[in-house]
């Protein structure tokens, strides 16, 4: 309440000020403009904000104004406003507060301390984080680097991309992840996610996020209504935050037919059924909002909102409505995305237009040792291998065709984007990881098969590189293990060719 009693005041003043001295402000500010102050800058107020004087707005002083890289310096933010959970980024990476004091004509100044980088440095001051971050002030030191040609689009992509990759002028794919309830862990938390994204996006890249609930729980339990809750207040806070403006969608959960991503309650679990409700309400009042699909809309309207991947092969669940090809992952994926079409028609027909999905992320590992290929390992996502076992479904990269099969076949998920967020040469069945069955040829043949499909946006490589995780070393291309090394020097050649 004192916060709002301040903010009246100030506003009042404000107005008196501009009232009686609005001629002397412009020239004040026709002054700044000609002769700037060396390591101060005035900010233009936040993006959602009220429309103020440039000199009403948070002033950033650097001490000492002529700092050099690698020196320690302080920043100071004055603003009128007494904000709460601040942080300050510096080239994309967060900084704690070290001091706030409240100064005289009730203005709060805020200390920060850091090493300043080498070359330019972009600092962004936030405000209100732990519902998301809100920016308030920005500012540039430095000469902005030279203007570069825009970078070419790619289908290509990687998991967890190495931050120092080179990709050779193209703008890939780049998929993260996080979990709602470790959102302020190292590594998995929504700094460390800001942090990756902002540096994605400065190297041109599309970034997707997936969003796990929490470690081997992809999605809330099922009927867990309190967990629900939790989840969806840690999408609509990633929507919200203006550090993650940049994402090009989020994706909710992965493989939550397994039952191995049901820990937390393995006697519930995510059913077709509990996905479909989590990602746009399906079996709730119509009117209801509580779905992902739709807290995200309402925090932020332009990001993408992305059906997550079953795992195909899986036997742990079936569905109620069959697929043509009668099996138990793929009866699954038509059960759920026959209730989030439903859900999103029955929206739509009361004047919700926002819920249904944007697209879908969807698995495609390949079978190079399948015997049916006859040593052409490298051709495998060219060629169909139906499994008599599994009454003629696909069982290698192909399985695409049976996902875009069932996207296709419901009204308002027709024709959707589908991007391929996990492909490899592993199969978990066999258990041969990459680094030992990769046939050099495999990525070219898939990026060729890609290319040719309009639908599908994206094929990334699951993973590129996760420090201090061993379990992925011979999955990872940073690393190149084994067969790997074929695979990054193909990636690489990709990146300039196609």
């Amino acid at each position: 309440m004192r916060a709002v009693h301040l903010a009246d005041q100030a506003r009042t003043a404000i107005g008196t000020f501009l009232r009686r001295w609005g001629w002397l402000l412009g020239l004040a500010l026709v002054a700044g403009a000609l002769f700037p102050l060396s390591g101060y800058v005035i900010i233009v107020p936040e993006r959602d904000g009220p429309v103020l004087p440039a000199l009403l707005a948070p002033r950033m002083q650097l001490d000492p104004p002529f700092a050099r890289p690698g020196d320690e310096v302080r920043l100071h933010v004055t603003d009128y406003t007494p904000w709460a959970y601040v942080l300050l980024t510096v080239n994309g990476a967060p900084i704690d507060l070290e001091t706030w004091k409240a100064g005289l004509g009730r203005q709060w100044t805020w200390t920060f301390r850091f090493t300043l980088p080498t070359g330019p440095v972009e600092i962004a001051f936030y405000h209100s984080c732990h519902t998301g971050c809100q920016e308030r002030g920005r500012m540039r030191i430095g000469e902005p680097p030279p203007p570069t040609p825009p970078p070419l689009p790619t289908k290509l992509g990687l998991v967890f991309p190495n931050p120092d990759r080179d990709w050779r002028g193209r703008s890939g794919w780049a998929v993260e992840l996080t979990y709602a309830r470790r959102a302020q862990e190292p590594g998995w938390g929504i700094d460390d996610l800001a942090t990756k994204v902002y540096r994605h996006r400065a190297k041109g890249l599309r970034v997707l996020v997936r969003v796990d609930y929490d470690y081997n729980q992809s999605i809330p339990p099922a009927g867990d209504h309190l967990a629900l809750t939790e989840y969806l207040e840690y999408l609509a806070r990633l929507a919200r935050d203006d550090r993650l403006q940049g994402v090009y969608g989020y994706i909710l959960g992965s493989s939550y037919n397994g039952l191995d991503q049901n820990a937390l309650a393995p006697d519930r679990p995510v059913t077709p059924e509990w996905y479909a409700r989590v990602f746009n309400g399906y079996g709730e009042p119509a009117l209801h909002t509580d779905n992902g699909v739709q807290v995200i809309r309402a925090a932020n309207p332009h990001v993408r909102v992305l059906v997550g991947p079953i795992r195909p092969w899986n036997t742990d669940q079936n569905g109620v409505y069959p697929y043509r090809v009668d099996v138990p992952w793929l009866n699954y994926m038509n059960t759920l995305v026959r209730y989030i079409d439903e859900t999103a028609r029955l929206k739509a027909a009361l004047g919700i237009p926002l819920a249904a999905p944007d697209g879908f992320a969807v698995q495609a590992p390949g079978r190079p040792e399948a015997p049916e290929l006859g040593g052409r390992g490298h051709l495998e996502p060219q060629i169909d291998l139906p499994q008599p076992e599994w009454r003629g479904a696909q069982a290698g990269f192909r399985v695409y065709r049976e996902w875009l099969d069932i996207i296709n076949a419901y009204p308002s998920t027709r024709g959707l984007p589908v991007y391929i967020t996990s492909a490899n040469t592993f199969i978990p069945a066999v258990g041969v990881p990459p680094a030992q069955n990769y046939p050099r040829g495999w990525l070219s043949s898939a990026l060729s098969v890609v290319n040719n499909e309009p639908q599908i946006q994206a094929l990334c490589w699951f993973l590129d590189d996760l420090p201090g995780d061993t379990q992925w070393e011979n999955f990872s291309l940073t690393r190149r293990r084994g067969r790997l090394v074929d695979a990054a020097e193909e990636f690489e050649e990709l990146l300039t060719t196609r």
